[in-house]
């Protein structure tokens, strides 16, 4: 398939790089960073759309859905970290918040050739992952225009998924197609078409916001605190007792002998403030979907 790149923002030339091979090492980190401060500008425009899509996928995941990152080459791979990270933040499952990589998980350090043109393989890939009606894909595309993407959202609406994306460029074929469409167009890079750069940070803020403001919603968060974050290590452990510490006001020992007790960060804070036996605290916070905030309002 023949593609104008003229035509496609994100690859224009930006006149501030023009001579970036001339350039003194400082002058081009400067450029490069003068370059950088743009993009949390563009993202914060966003924002009113970043919070519609978040608000339509919290409903969806209340019923069991779940969030679908899909994505080619920076993209794709911004959006498998982005999913990647959050079962241990917030002790979701690795199933519920995923992310699918135009030639798979392999292509995370090696790129396979074709894999973002095929429109044939984004449905194939939706379809391994038994994508239903009830889950959320986002389609991440700093040009808006990868068929890979394109393919899986085409499949994804015919099936009544709700459908998302983030795209760096206006006026996309992507935006135009999607429920809920994100546009952060962040023009020409310093290094012409390189959209590993401002594109693709400005995609990692955005996943940032959708993941993090999501489990919020969905009651993964106290506070400003990781109350569901899985101890794998000894660092992450520290951090449960820190947690409990700094939402209760207790000493170590004392946040130990409540995470002992009750086996979990957010049961020994509702145990803490409510005295509820380790039986009574499950209870309480199943009865509202494991949100702590609501179960000690309620208590």
């Amino acid at each position: 398939m023949s593609v104008d790149v003229k035509k496609i923002s994100t690859e224009a030339r930006n006149a501030s790089s023009l001579h970036l091979d001339e350039m003194s090492t400082e002058d081009l980190l400067i450029t490069i960073n003068n370059e950088d401060q743009k993009v949390p500008v563009v993202v914060k425009g966003a924002i009113p759309q970043i919070a519609k899509f978040v608000d339509a996928a919290k409903e969806k995941l209340l019923q069991g859905g779940r969030l679908i990152y899909i994505g080619a080459g920076t993209s794709g791979r911004i959006g498998l970290l982005d999913a990647s990270e959050c079962p241990p933040t917030f002790g979701v499952s690795k199933e519920q918040i995923m992310g699918l990589l135009a030639g798979g998980l392999e292509a995370f350090v090696s790129a396979k050739e074709g894999a973002e043109d095929s429109a044939e393989l984004g449905v194939s890939d939706c379809k391994a992952i038994n994508l239903t009606g009830k889950d959320c894909l986002v389609g991440i595309a700093a040009s808006g225009r990868t068929p890979y993407v394109i393919g899986a959202i085409n499949y994804a609406k015919r099936i009544g998924a709700l459908t998302g994306c983030i795209v760096n460029a206006s006026n996309s074929t992507l935006a135009s197609m999607v429920d809920y469409p994100i546009e952060a167009a962040t023009g020409a890079e310093v290094l012409s078409g390189s959209t590993r750069m401002k594109s693709g940070t400005a995609q990692k803020l955005i996943c940032n916001m959708i993941s993090t403001s999501l489990m919020t919603k969905l009651g993964h968060v106290y506070q400003n605190l990781m109350v569901d974050v899985v101890a794998t290590n000894e660092k992450l452990v520290a951090r449960q007792l820190g947690i409990i510490q700094s939402a209760t006001g207790v000493d170590n020992d004392r946040s130990k002998e409540l995470l002992a007790k009750y086996g979990t960060v957010k049961l020994a804070i509702y145990g803490y403030f409510t005295g509820a036996s380790v039986e009574d605290a499950k209870r309480a916070l199943a009865l509202h979907q494991n949100n702590l905030t609501k179960s000690l309002k309620d208590k």
